[in-house]
């Protein structure tokens, strides 16, 4: 009787035990720490190689390559770990049928990325571009060890392990990196610190929770093949607007612009990822749980909305104002040309970040057709926005992306709306209120500009002090205009630091 109950169990799948689902806010805690410690790896690794070993030029020739295999592989995981997040229930048929797919197209993105190496170098005549390729291909191979260690993390929230995976990623990487640029690898250092980044990711996500896919299963991939594809295409087409800047810069200017171009875009989406960006990853399974007990999307929505505007609007805002102190300070003059792009990446992003999940609640709430229409309308007005854009150079390409955002807000405002179905004068006045404590936090910088320094005068010491005062100034305007998201905020900082009752929302407390 026992042996023919685990045959059954066996043919069927046995249901994957799994841990108590961490709470929204602790896992944007865990989600927060790695991000913050990942975020000072790779931001500390980036200053030192700019400012010391690579040049624009050598920036520019990684970042084309890149941006070739990362228009290749947009698919990398095929949605595995939406698909598996949304899942009722997790057993390990399931797992090794997930594991078994996103294998073979690890292996299939891999050979397409290799096949593409010399084709690419031909068109953009850069020799040197092959070889970088072919090694971040081989980094493909690495990644199905960790795509279902961490999808099977984010169904329960257990952001702990997302946190040392990335941040032993980001460690390898930037150590590989640094030392390779030492010793005059010039640009092949930062391919072979990819290729180094993930096979440790991938080895510590198995540590953590081992899910290789062995035996191969390939038997009911009906519902794992229909979900990747509608996941992947949505994937494919809202990231090649994302993904294609650098090759498209690369085909008009010349290889430092390049360099500038992406340095600016990558400085912008570290900060937004040091600010918000990890909390972001924590918020698909939590709405997932709030569609499946019948509730409405709106209020979670507008507690989204005003934690990212709050943080980001003034996060983003000061680094566009601050765009050109940060710049010299960190890079020196031979970077000086990050300072428009890094302005303009920044400003646009204050836009992106007014409607968040813009990708995942249509998917969640069955609007995968509405959401690929204007996601194909995204993609060919912001490519061809900086193809126009290059036609006035280095600043028109950042300029462009300026014209983008309207064109984004016209795309998705409405969309989101009938999806979400929020209150459009509460999420006014979130906005209203954001507004407020984004001019309180930039208010002391631009002080300095008006009062006492010019923007190429501001050296380090000024722009920390006006940075503490914004952030006082911030803190203080949070509380004033009583901003929705200071609940949220104090207590994720209460799950680390225990604060004084007298500081600590009523809301919380109760």
């Amino acid at each position: 009787m026992t042996s023919d109950s685990s045959a059954d169990n066996s043919r069927s799948g046995s249901a994957v035990a799994e841990p108590a689902a961490m709470s929204v806010r602790g896992a944007a805690v865990w989600a927060m720490a790695g991000q913050y410690l990942g975020f000072a790896v790779q931001f500390a690794s980036s200053v030192i190689i700019s400012r010391w070993f690579l040049g624009p030029a050598d920036l520019g020739l990684y970042s084309i390559a890149l941006a070739f295999a990362l228009v290749i592989a947009v698919v990398q995981d095929f949605g595995m770990a939406r698909h598996i997040a949304a899942l009722p229930t997790l057993d390990r048929a399931d797992l090794a049928r997930c594991g078994s797919v996103s294998l073979l197209f690890a292996l299939a993105l891999a050979t397409a990325i290799a096949l593409a190496a010399l084709p690419a170098a031909r068109l953009y005549h850069l020799p040197g571009l092959a070889p970088i390729m072919l090694i971040i291909a081989a980094s493909y191979l690495f990644s199905p060890l960790a795509v279902m260690p961490l999808a099977v993390m984010s169904r329960t929230m257990g952001y702990h392990g997302h946190f040392v995976v990335n941040l032993g990623g980001a460690v390898v990487q930037a150590g590989v990196a640094i030392g390779l640029a030492w010793h005059g690898w010039g640009a092949l250092s930062l391919a072979w610190a990819t290729l180094a980044g993930a096979a440790a990711r991938g080895v510590i996500a198995q540590t953590l929770r081992p899910t290789l896919p062995w035996p191969l299963r390939f038997d009911g991939l009906g519902p794992i093949l229909g979900s990747g594809s509608r996941l992947s295409l949505i994937t494919v087409v809202g990231a090649l607007g994302a993904r294609m800047p650098d090759m498209v810069v690369g085909r008009f200017l010349p290889l430092g612009a390049v360099g500038l171009f992406s340095r600016g875009i990558g400085l912008s989406d570290q900060f937004r990822m040091l600010i918000a960006g990890a909390v972001g990853q924590v918020f698909f399974p939590a709405f997932a749980r709030i569609r499946d007990r019948g509730e409405p999307l709106g209020p979670a929505y507008l507690r989204v909305v005003a934690g990212y505007t709050a943080l980001l609007w003034p996060g983003m805002a000061g680094l566009a104002l601050a765009a050109r102190p940060i710049v010299r300070v960190l890079y020196g003059p031979a970077w000086a040309g990050v300072a428009p792009v890094l302005t303009m990446v920044a400003l646009l992003e204050v836009v992106l970040c007014a409607l968040p999940l813009h990708l995942d609640l249509p998917v969640l709430m069955g609007r995968a057709g509405r959401l690929v229409v204007r996601n194909v309308i995204d993609t060919v007005a912001s490519v061809g926005l900086l193809v126009a854009g290059c036609q006035w150079g280095l600043n028109g390409a950042a300029a462009s992306r300026l014209v983008y955002a309207a064109v984004w807000v016209l795309l998705y405002a409405r969309l989101m709306d009938d999806v979400v179905r929020f209150d459009r004068r509460a999420l006014l006045m979130v906005y209203a209120k954001s507004a407020c404590v984004s001019i309180a936090a930039l208010a002391p910088l631009a002080l300095v500009y008006a009062l006492w320094r010019a923007p190429d005068a501001v050296d380090a010491p000024v722009l920390l002090l006006a940075a503490v005062v914004g952030g006082v100034a911030w803190l203080v305007a949070l509380r004033l205009v009583r901003h929705p998201a200071l609940v949220d905020i104090i207590a994720i900082v209460q799950h680390v630091v225990p604060l004084p009752r007298w500081l600590v929302p009523a809301a919380i407390c109760a």
